[in-house]
């Protein structure tokens, strides 16, 4: 997938239908007099529905949509005959979407199962025709009730990505190339900072046939609560990852540091976030021999409250322990 294609962030205006007006109609027929009021009810106008579809992974098919009109309900006729309900929109998003009020900000709802159905707009309920309102002192009513009028409301849609592993790192720490690596996934990789500028997906192969998602977002820099860098646009792809998986490369100069760093980053968009299981990685230690990876490991040991390893991603050193590490995790 291309940076240009991940689309996870849109609005748009969704309108349901009126409600079909009842009926006022007496029924007229040959030999029969007074055949008294048989008008129908008007048909419910269309709803404005959210479908989760597993198969979507953004929200780029919505990108040049973004408004959706459901149909209007049918009025009643005669013969009590209830007027058609209106058209159903349905909207297919991916996994993971919340839909926010556009004006309010508020929260409305997310979908985050296969197949589940939430209503955004409801379309308005029909009239009822005027033989719901016969009565003893009332034989020949000659009205009917008018249909519930539509709705319409901005929404916005945001995507947040479910993966088990997310990877967490400042720029050029070698999340895109442990993803390229672990997975069929082929992100951008240079030499320089902020070449992801979009999240990436991979499937990560496990033994015996299994698998777990693996994303890797934006790198973070110190200050991005204030928006330096890319700022915390996407953190929230990580909000829903089981595992976090801190990248450093084994040549900064002050590994302990670095994760302070990033922690508190992560502490100050969402505290919460750091209740989740967390990994260290050095990256790049194919670089080091083994005396320098003895005293780092010696400094990491006293200092570094995490659980660590070594790895190198080019090198293929480490990897095999990396998966097994995560795959317990996930599975405790």
């Amino acid at each position: 997938m291309t940076e240009g294609n991940f689309v996870d962030y849109v609005k748009m205006h969704v309108t349901s239908g009126n409600g079909g007006k009842g009926s006022a109609h007496l029924h007229r027929e040959k030999y029969i007099q007074k055949g008294g009021p048989d008008g129908g009810d008007g048909g419910r106008g269309g709803h404005i529905i959210l479908r989760g579809n597993s198969n979507l992974w953004t929200l780029i098919h919505l990108k040049f949509k973004r408004h959706f009109k459901a149909g209007h309900g049918a009025h009643g006729s005669s013969g009590r005959s209830t007027g058609a309900d209106g058209e159903d929109i349905y909207i297919e998003v991916p996994l993971g979407t919340v839909v926010r009020d556009s004006e309010t900000d508020t929260v409305l709802f997310e979908i985050t199962e296969d197949g589940e159905e939430k209503i955004v707009v409801e379309g308005g309920m029909g009239g009822r025709g005027n033989w719901h309102f016969k009565s003893s002192t009332n034989q020949t009513p000659r009205y009917a009730q008018p249909g519930i009028p539509l709705e319409e409301k901005d929404i916005t849609l945001e995507l947040k990505v479910l993966a088990d592993v997310g990877l967490v790192g400042f720029p050029n720490a070698g999340k895109s190339t442990l993803l390229s690596v672990l997975t069929s996934a082929k992100p951008k990789i240079a030499d320089y900072e902020f070449t992801t500028l979009k999240p990436n997906l991979g499937i990560v192969e496990y033994r015996d046939f299994q698998s777990f998602i693996m994303a890797d977002i934006p790198g973070i820099i110190e200050g991005a609560a204030e928006g330096k860098g890319l700022g915390y646009y996407f953190l929230r792809h990580i909000e829903r990852n089981s595992i976090l998986l801190f990248l450093i490369p084994a040549d900064a100069k002050d590994i302990v540091e670095q994760y302070e760093i990033l922690e508190d980053e992560l502490k100050r968009y969402n505290p919460e976030m750091l209740d989740k299981e967390r990994l260290v990685c050095i990256s790049k230690s194919d670089m080091l021999d083994s005396e320098l990876k003895s005293e780092i490991a010696t400094i990491l040991d006293k200092d570094l409250k995490a659980d660590y390893m070594f790895i190198s991603s080019v090198a293929q050193q480490g990897l095999t322990e990396l998966k097994d590490k995560l795959w317990k995790l996930l599975n405790d």
